[in-house]
């Protein structure tokens, strides 16, 4: 089955189902979880109002049949949106998993939007008016600069582009989704959050209208190698070969393999490995079954501070809290 709807009505059923709606944070009347209709599927959509004019989504809901939203031409704010797993199609693209959107401000088009019933939706979306992106700017009587300029528009279609989620951004998302605060040191820190997931992707935007990054021309086997190379950088996360060594085993030259490398898989192959060694730490210290030393040595990190210090960097909290933490929740 197939249900087609119009977005304001859309919208309009979500505003009927307002009674089912409750608060996640009693110290904080701007953060409300909404349930999905029970007409549309289940689950629920959190929605944050950091500041006036910037607002965070985290939905984490699925759709019993199959979804299509019709939006007529209409205003419309700078807005990202990141899916860790679902997705949508429209006119232009499909967007999902390990994927996300930038739409500029401006005038969205008349459009069609589908949604599979195949996956639960887990999406991180932001709103921003542009007085917001302006504001970075100092005095908003500045112009920005050129590069930015199509980011924010009034009477014209909004700029939109897509790509595939970065390891640095992945760290964000995940620490945005394990806030381990409340009220108005979770409202700092995720209104941070969402202003550096948005640099990050104004830097990704400004590199790829600006031809900053010299793209490698992929040969027909280079894919298939490029993944050879991430497989032994993984099975022998404790202990890799050097760069050197990894672009021979996979018979690429060096330099070719470090552009190639960072265009396919939006990092170096340094900073691949960092990210998952740190998640494999955490999913043994979720084990409960070693302390913060064994499980920094079996990852491969030398130095307990250094492991310490990424740990936090990458989920908001130190490894030996983390683990008190969960022992505690058991």
């Amino acid at each position: 089955m197939t249900i087609i709807i119009s977005q304001q009505a859309y919208w309009e059923t979500w505003d009927e189902n307002l009674h089912h709606a409750y608060k996640i944070d009693p110290g904080d009347d701007l953060d409300t979880v909404y349930r999905c209709p029970q007409q549309f599927g289940g689950g629920d959509l959190r929605v944050i109002e950091l500041r006036k004019g910037l607002q965070l989504v985290i939905s984490n809901y699925h759709f019993s049949d199959r979804l299509i939203l019709q939006s007529l031409e209409r205003e419309h704010p700078l807005e990202y949106n990141f899916y860790l797993s679902g997705g949508h199609t429209d006119k232009y693209s499909t967007i999902g998993a390990g994927q996300y959107s930038l739409c500029g401000s401006g005038i969205a088009p008349k459009e069609h939007c589908e949604w599979s019933a195949a996956q639960p939706i887990i999406e991180i979306n932001v709103h921003m008016q542009p007085e917001i992106f302006r504001s970075f700017v100092g005095d908003q009587s500045e112009q920005l600069a050129p590069e930015l300029q199509h980011l924010v528009k009034s009477d014209r279609h909004y700029h939109k582009n897509s790509g595939t989620t970065t390891p640095a951004m992945q760290v964000i998302l995940q620490q945005i989704l394990q806030c381990p605060y409340y009220g108005i040191t979770k409202r700092m820190y995720l209104e941070a959050k969402v202003l550096e997931l948005m640099a990050l992707l104004v830097e990704k935007d400004v590199e790829a209208r600006t031809g900053e990054i010299q793209t490698y021309q992929l040969k027909s086997d280079d894919l298939e190698r490029l993944h050879h190379a991430k497989e032994i950088l993984l099975r022998n996360f404790d202990n890799p070969p050097s760069l050197v060594d990894l672009s021979r085993q996979v018979g690429l030259n060096e330099c070719t393999f470090k552009q190639a490398f960072r265009q396919v898989f939006g990092t170096t192959a340094f900073h691949y490995l960092h990210h998952y060694r740190l998640e494999k730490a955490h999913q043994l210290l979720q084990t409960g079954e070693m302390n913060v030393t064994e499980v920094a040595r079996i990852v491969g990190f030398a130095s307990r501070s250094y492991f310490a210090s990424a740990f936090r960097k990458k989920f908001g909290i130190n490894p030996k809290q983390y683990l008190i933490n969960r022992k505690n929740s058991l």
